[in-house]
């Protein structure tokens, strides 16, 4: 039997994150365009700058109705037109609001890109926001709030909000919207949020994927091009404030057999010098299944499947006033919920005092710098980075920078920045679970002050 030759390795190729092209149209529009050789699924994002903080007093929630409302229907089409055409064009459309912006996704195959490019415009230039489908849209958010409600997850991050911020700030309430506000949103509301927010001059879209044979110049001015706007006027953006005096707050759920554990502060975003320092410790301390917290947590006291920390931005300014919640997740079982506790602040107080090895931190830059080409392999990972640096107000080059910041970032800077991170004095614990039977095992922590909230 003949076998072919075993197949050598190649000469490993030098990687950074792909650099986009930048330009604007004629309507004000900025453009990012990355052409991706061999990726057939182009992705498009389109960055809105309508953030939650512009939501009128009492209709939290009319950005994200406003953002599923775009595909539901034109002033051409219906929405059962809309979606037909869209399904024609092999493409997917979706979008939703947070607080920076609505983004709105498209991925299709590279040889339909100009018909679906046009589908987004006319979304973007004459959505109908018909009475009907905002009515449906409306009742379908008011049926999802029970659901959010109910799941452990959800409710730990909403309590942990309404503790960090103050109340009168739009961080402290539920990003998509309450019962209460949500239910006084209707199709007006929705075309006064548009009318008012959504413009091309203040908008970016982002396009990757194969680009051959593709006059992108010549679509764009036939699509995104033709969307006309009023330049908008700049808008104040409100100041981040933050509480993360040490306490405890549990949000009762009788007879729950689990607890959900939600840890967390606020602190500097990504424009912050520290953050690739800060990205690398907090990915030593819970990134992975091998990192400190699940080390001791799951592997050695089998109190749970797995914990993490993490930095999330929240909000970002060009002047580099913005925030990130930098956190810590995951859930244990009930009897277990105070030695769990006492265990995460004794890694804390651990890694205060003794510092992070230098085999953590290789492991950790491995992993992270390692795996990026993998994860940007489709158009879609790489349109979703450039968006969130234009939405965070980054340089285009951001990420490819970033890799190189955590390649160099040392132990000793990795260890500073976790610790500062997670500081174990300055943390706002939200546990959902019994509390008849983890409030007194909590209290006697010492970890801070404990509440007791419904659930």
């Amino acid at each position: 039997m003949d076998f072919h030759p075993q197949p050598t390795p190649g000469t490993a190729r030098p990687w950074a994150f792909p650099a986009p092209e930048r330009g604007t149209l004629g309507n004000g529009l900025t453009v990012l365009r990355c052409h991706r050789p061999g990726q057939q699924v182009v992705a498009v994002e389109i960055f809105l700058d309508a953030p939650l903080d512009a939501e009128p007093d009492g209709l939290d929630g009319v950005a994200t109705i406003m953002a599923r409302a775009l595909s539901e229907g034109t002033d051409k089409r219906s929405a059962e037109e809309f979606a037909a055409e869209l399904e024609r064009c092999g493409a997917t459309l979706d979008s939703h609001a947070d607080h920076p912006g609505v983004r709105v996704s498209l991925e299709v195959p590279a040889s339909r890109l100009p018909k679906a490019l046009g589908l987004l415009a006319e979304a973007l230039r004459t959505p109908a926001f018909a009475d009907s489908e905002v009515d449906r849209l409306v009742r379908n958010r008011l049926d999802e709030i029970p659901h959010e409600t109910a799941n452990p997850a959800r409710r730990a991050a909403k309590q942990l909000s309404k503790e960090l911020f103050p109340a009168s700030s739009r961080m402290s309430r539920p990003r998509q919207g309450t019962e209460e506000t949500v239910a006084r949103i209707d199709s007006a509301a929705v075309r006064a949020f548009f009318a008012a927010h959504v413009r091309p001059a203040t908008a970016t879209a982002v396009i990757v994927g194969d680009l051959t044979g593709v006059d992108l110049d010549a679509v764009l001015a036939d699509t995104l091009g033709a969307w006309t706007g009023d330049r908008a006027e700049s808008r104040p953006v409100p100041p981040i404030t933050a509480d993360d005096t040490g306490r405890v707050v549990i949000v009762d759920r009788s007879g729950a057999v689990q607890t959900q554990l939600l840890i967390g502060r606020i602190g500097p975003d990504r424009h912050d010098r520290v953050w690739p320092a800060q990205v690398l410790g907090a990915y030593c301390l819970g990134g992975t299944l091998t990192s400190r917290l699940d080390r001791v947590l799951r592997e050695e006291k089998g109190y749970t499947y797995g914990v993490r920390a993490f930095g999330q931005v929240l909000r970002s300014a060009p002047d580099g006033t913005g925030a990130s919640m930098l956190a810590i997740s995951g859930s244990v079982d009930t009897p277990n919920t105070g030695p769990a506790l006492d265990d995460l602040w004794k890694v804390l107080r651990t890694l205060a005092a003794e510092g992070l090895t230098d085999a953590e931190r290789d492991v950790a830059v491995q992993n992270l710098v390692g795996v990026a080409p993998l994860k940007y392999e489709t158009a879609a990972s790489v349109a979703g980075t450039l968006a969130d640096q234009v939405e965070q107000h980054l340089p285009d080059d951001y990420q490819a920078e970033l890799y190189r910041r955590l390649a160099e970032t040392g132990t000793v800077e990795a260890t500073a920045a976790a610790v500062n991170a997670f500081p174990v004095d300055r943390l706002v614990t939200v546990l959902v679970g019994d509390a008849s039977q983890i409030e007194e095992p909590v209290r006697a922590l010492g970890i801070g002050e404990v509440t007791v909230v419904s659930g």
